[in-house]
């Protein structure tokens, strides 16, 4: 969440809980179309400027607009996703008003008949559930992009880029029923992700994909009706939202208890002054003069098309978060981390169909994929560990194959090389040891090894001696980290001078075989006893009580 803005402090925290503040919020979202709303022009984004444009977009004399399906077809989807009700019948109109930005001088929108309207979207605020009213949405064209800064003449001058006029828009129009600055994040958070995953639009703010106008008023706790609202324009981060409406409310309540009077007006947020500055009184409908377009017919969905984009339209954020309780039995938190994107959700589940516990790769998916990803500022769609690989990474830690421990080293590593878990952990040896006499081994030479100061003291020696070769006994004394000297016996000539070299039962046959045993040999060479059979722990310890015997 952002941080509040310093200029609430000037008004005092007891006058500021005697009002309450009222905010609604227009949302632009450009729509995930390759061409723009009535002409065949480019969308894409960082083009040279005034390059994707024609006589449509440009409103030339005698050019005229086409309406694009895929536009239409995704504005119908994002209003049923937001439990807005179609109309059947709807219709396009001009927007007049004069601005170097709008070359025909009208904007195409639609006014009196939009595409839909009473929807409502509901949020997660506070530990609570609010339903927000949802007034209307509709079509329109956008504007071209003014450019006042960034040129040598830009103190004198300001520059044009036609390229964004005649982006397809859907313009969203809450109800006024937000009573907080952090009320309105958490609401324009849960509608771009709605957007998101109902995959209309990328809602990408700094390429200006979702911008934000927004409507706010004070008035006395108590009071029915509204107070005068201003609108401040073209807030395109969540941050600044949250800044400007904090400090909106601060000045409206400094004017009004100083005994002003809040005048309707259209407001601009300065970044770098860290306030609002006024832009022009505010318009009404009629200033606009809205008519028809001539130009344009009517806009008619049938119920079956609309049943058909219904059909197509996916699993929006809620549907899946109560899934990922059900079926995977995920707590509602870690349900509402792994939906917060739908690519992080569609990793998820790639990783349970790929073998993946659910409630395992939920936890790994969020302390270990996630803090990778933010470090290295990657997106999970371009995460080098592949949903399959962690799948395989899990499974070895559910199988017992690798400790919890070494299963983060083992991540980092894929993670780093893109290797396969299998590869890492034959590399690096981090495989857990099955066998139980290899455990022994290894329990008897830590003891050996954390004992030998004890042995010291009696002038004892430690010796390892095996028919192993020199490389293989250097491996197993670093492997185990011993202090003490390993002997090589190959030739098996010191095993059977004392004896460990004799005959062993397996299986219902003997055969001459190592036998693993301890020898303590007195201050005189002779062998003053012999453990054949060595317990796994506290072995070292009573060979130490017999050495202090001897």
């Amino acid at each position: 969440m952002a941080r509040a803005t310093s200029a609430i402090a000037r008004v005092a925290p007891e006058v500021a809980a005697a009002y309450e503040p009222v905010i609604g919020l227009e949302v632009h979202a450009q729509l995930k179309t390759a061409t723009k709303i009535f002409c065949a022009c480019s969308t894409r984004f960082g083009d040279p400027p005034n390059t994707n444009t024609c006589p449509v977009c440009l409103g030339l004399p005698g050019s005229l607009p086409v309406l694009n399906k895929r536009a239409l077809e995704l504005a119908l989807r994002a209003s049923l996703a937001l439990n807005l009700r179609v109309q059947q019948d709807s219709r396009f109109a001009r927007k007049n008003y004069f601005y170097p930005d709008l070359p025909k001088g009208y904007q195409i929108s639609m006014y009196e008949l939009p595409l839909a309207t009473h929807g409502w979207l509901e949020l997660e605020h506070d530990g609570a559930t609010k339903k927000i009213g949802i007034t209307r949405l509709h079509l329109e064209e956008d504007a071209a992009k003014n450019i006042h800064e960034g040129f040598p003449d830009s103190d004198r001058n300001s520059y044009i880029d036609y390229n964004r006029c005649g982006m397809p828009l859907a313009e969203i129009v809450s109800e006024p029923d937000l009573r907080s600055p952090a009320e309105a994040y958490a609401y324009l958070s849960a509608l771009k992700q709605v957007l998101e995953y109902a995959d209309v639009s990328d809602c990408n703010m700094e390429e200006g994909s979702l911008r934000c106008d927004a409507n706010v008023s004070v008035r006395r706790r108590g009071d029915q009706r509204f107070g005068t609202k201003t609108e401040v324009k073209n807030l395109n981060s969540f941050r600044y939202l949250q800044r400007a409406l904090e400090y909106e409310i601060e000045r409206h309540i400094s004017v009004l208890e100083s005994g002003g009077r809040i005048s309707q007006e259209t407001r601009l947020w300065n970044v770098a002054e860290g306030r609002s500055e006024s832009m022009r009184s505010k318009e009404f409908a009629h200033d606009y003069r809205y008519f028809p377009d001539p130009d344009l017919l009517p806009v008619h969905v049938s119920m079956s098309s609309l049943a058909e984009i219904q059909r197509d339209t996916p699993e929006l954020p809620a549907a899946r978060r109560r899934r990922f309780v059900q079926e995977h039995g995920l707590s509602a938190y870690d349900a509402g981390v792994l939906t917060a994107t739908r690519a992080l959700g569609d990793y998820f589940e790639a990783v349970v169909s790929a073998g993946g516990p659910p409630k395992t790769a939920a936890s790994w998916i969020q302390t270990e994929l996630l803090r990778r990803l933010n470090d290295s500022g990657q997106p999970v769609e371009a995460s080098p560990l592949a949903p399959k690989a962690l799948a395989g990474l899990l499974a070895q830690v559910e199988a017992g194959n690798i400790t919890g421990a070494s299963g983060k080293k083992v991540f980092a590593a894929m993670f780093e090389t893109g290797k396969s878990a299998e590869e890492i952990v034959s590399a690096q040896g981090l495989a857990q040891i099955q066998d139980t006499a290899e455990i022994e081994r290894m329990c008897q030479a830590s003891e050996f090894r954390d004992a030998k100061p004890q042995f010291d003291k009696f002038s004892a020696v430690i010796l390892g001696c095996s028919g192993d070769s020199v490389p293989t006994q250097a491996k197993f004394a670093a492997k185990y980290n011993l202090n003490f000297p390993l002997l090589s016996d190959p030739e098996f000539k010191a095993i059977e001078a004392y004896g460990a070299r004799r005959m062993k039962q397996f299986l219902g046959k003997s055969f001459l075989g190592i036998v693993r045993s301890t020898f303590l040999i007195g201050p005189d060479g002779r062998i003053a006893k012999i453990w054949d059979k060595a317990p796994s722990k506290g072995h070292a310890a009573e060979v130490l009580e017999a050495v202090k015997q001897l």
